[in-house]
């Protein structure tokens, strides 16, 4: 079984984090400060690291700088939600995801079970993917068998959220009005549609975001329209 680190100086969310993690079969390995990270990464063959970014001796930051410069090992970092700079500064230099805290169990649980996949499929190297698959993040869409999955669960989409996620992923960081959504995909007039195609983001919302106030995906650009975050 995988092997996974976590590494934050609050004990009891290292310990939380343990018993949700151990029930899924994974070996824990801990640590409380960066460098302890950086040693036991230095020790044992892992396959995936938990990160706290603030900690002593050693931040998150500074420990996945070193990590990177070594290993291609999947690093999730654990943020608060006051940690924006640090958190995409963090993935700037490597990490791979972050989970904010206090976490959700499943969505944890389902984050590390996607970067676990792609790791263990993947090794350090990319694969190339039919043309017919786009994937983004943690969405990954088979235009041959028209079914979308989230970390690996099926989604349930009906055939205009597909068509509309299909456009946006094709296109992914490109801001789209509701009347040019609307338009590709209904290919009729988009006069009066912006109520509509609002309710269809909300439901792919729904499916796709774990926590759809708070969208890591499909972002609404004010005043202009929304696009799928890259």
């Amino acid at each position: 079984m995988p092997n996974i680190l976590i590494c934050d100086d609050e004990r009891d969310i290292v310990s939380a984090l343990k018993i949700y993690l151990s029930s899924e079969g994974y070996t824990i390995f801990e640590a409380y400060t960066g460098r302890q990270a950086l040693e036991i990464a230095r020790e044992h063959q892992l396959h995936l690291i938990l990160m706290d970014i603030m900690m002593p001796e050693m931040d998150g930051i500074s420990a996945t700088a070193k990590l990177r410069e070594e290993y291609n090992v999947p690093i999730i970092l654990l943020t608060a939600k006051s940690e924006d700079t640090d958190k995409v500064l963090g993935l700037n230099i490597g990490a791979d995801d972050y989970v904010t805290k206090p976490f959700n169990p499943v969505e944890l649980q389902a984050r590390v079970k996607s970067q676990l996949r792609r790791y263990m499929q993947l090794g350090s190297g990319m694969m190339t993917k039919a043309s017919e698959t786009l994937t983004i993040g943690g969405i990954e869409l088979d235009d041959r068998t028209k079914e979308v999955t989230l970390d690996g669960e099926k989604a349930a989409l009906t055939p205009t959220e597909y068509d509309i996620l299909k456009l946006l992923m094709e296109n992914p960081g490109k801001v789209y009005s509701p009347a040019q959504i609307y338009a590709a995909v209904w290919n009729d007039s988009p006069y009066g549609t912006e109520n509509t195609v609002a309710v269809h983001i909300r439901h792919l919302r729904e499916k796709l975001e774990y926590n759809p106030a708070e969208p890591r995906y499909l972002k609404s650009v004010w005043g202009r329209g929304y696009k799928l975050e890259k």
